[in-house]
């Protein structure tokens, strides 16, 4: 089974003959706060009658927390390096650009 992702350069570091990028995954993602998370946890736990009377209290108590903002999507990253002829046949792609990579198991 094969599988394309769509990476991000993040990093390039040419060594002369050799050039090493970094790549992480191109997905986008919204970050949530934590204090979002809590509420949303806590309203799947309880009937809808308990969740009325709770929230006003469960938003009054998180109001005094600092925001904290989390990403909701591990992204995974890749490091290659390749030879600078293979890199200038590849277009010569720069940070921020986008690359595509199919990873697949060979048998």
């Amino acid at each position: 089974m094969s599988e394309t992702t769509r990476y991000r350069v993040q990093q390039i570091i040419d060594s002369g003959n050799i050039i090493q990028m970094s790549l992480a995954e191109d997905v986008q993602t919204e970050s949530i706060s934590q204090k979002q998370l809590i509420m949303d946890s806590v309203a799947k736990k309880l009937d809808p009658e308990l969740r009325e009377q709770v929230q006003p209290l469960l938003e009054a108590i998180l109001q005094g927390q600092p925001t904290i903002k989390i990403k909701s999507y591990d992204q995974a990253t890749i490091s290659i390096t390749v030879p600078r002829i293979r890199y200038e046949r590849m277009g010569r792609p720069q940070v921020g650009e986008i690359l595509e990579v199919n990873m697949f198991r060979s048998k």
